[in-house]
């Protein structure tokens, strides 16, 4: 029996945040970036359930009712090209394990179901050049990249 069998996926609730809090700092270890900050938990705690519409939205993939084992996190946006919003998948993360046992595109489902709720007509994210596993899986989904390099200006 595969992981995909065995897993589901649902959305995050408030007990699952140190487990997404630990896999984001996996996430960010991976990605090459600096730790999450220590208080990270909390900081989704507000983001996510702090008020009765959050504008983040997470999912997370476990096994059997066990250990929580990736995470997918959106949040809408809006596009002035295109005069419309979408969701904008912030996070895709799976520990190494369970990567090609088909809880990817589970996780992804779960966002683009969002979406739909949403009435949002297009998902986007994106992922570092360097991650070519990511980018096989992304071609395989049938998403289309568009090159562009990801800034931030801190504002203190």
């Amino acid at each position: 029996m595969t992981a995909a069998a065995v897993a589901r996926v649902r959305r995050a609730r408030a007990a699952d945040l140190p487990d997404v809090a630990r896999l984001a700092a996996e996430h960010a270890a991976y990605e090459g970036a600096p730790p999450p900050p220590a208080d990270l938990a909390s900081r989704l705690e507000r983001l996510l359930f702090g008020t009765e519409n959050p504008r983040l939205r997470c999912f997370v993939a476990e096994l059997n009712d066990g250990p929580v084992i990736g995470y997918a996190s959106c949040a809408p946006e809006v596009s002035t090209w295109d005069g419309a919003e979408y969701l904008h998948m912030d996070c895709l993360f799976l520990r190494d394990r369970h990567r090609g046992l088909k809880v990817g595109p589970m996780l992804v489902d779960a966002v683009v179901t969002e979406a739909r709720v949403l009435g949002l007509g297009q998902v986007q994210w994106q992922t570092p050049p360097w991650n070519t596993d990511a980018i096989r899986f992304y071609d395989r989904l049938g998403a289309q990249a568009k090159e562009k390099r990801r800034y931030s200006l801190p504002v203190d």
